[in-house]
């Protein structure tokens, strides 16, 4: 019985890189990502007048759609954020800084019904195609 052997690990041989090197330097990259992610949420501005980031997303047909499925609570949650957003920037105001929302709890609410409405509608493309 012949060992399993890696097909990745005998590539980075070829790099000149151990598995663990590259495990190790995956994972700074990934480390990196996140702490881009995190800077280029808070450099955007929105999160320092209280909003999500589906809360930015550009109502097209779809978002329109998906925002009319929301369960009700979510969508008045939404619809509060948005007013004391626009009340926030007729003042030239932001939040105090404790009640920024934060990257990591920053919710994609519409995310999934929006994604269900793009999957329909495509559907529906196909088939009037045929």
């Amino acid at each position: 019985m012949v060992p399993y052997q890696n097909p990745l690990s005998h590539q980075l041989r070829n790099v000149g890189m151990s598995l663990k090197e590259w495990q190790t330097a995956l994972a700074a990259t990934g480390r990196l990502l996140v702490g881009f992610r995190k800077w280029y949420y808070n450099a955007a501005g929105f999160n320092k007048i209280g909003l999500l980031r589906d809360d930015t997303i550009h109502e097209d047909g779809d978002v329109k759609e998906a925002l009319r499925r929301l369960p009700e609570k979510v969508y008045n949650d939404r619809m509060f954020r948005l007013k004391r957003a626009l009340d926030l920037s007729m003042k030239q105001a932001v939040l105090p800084k404790e009640q920024w929302t934060q990257y990591e709890e920053d919710v994609h609410y519409l995310e999934p019904y929006l994604e269900e409405v793009i999957r329909e509608r495509k559907e529906v493309e196909e088939w009037s195609k045929k």
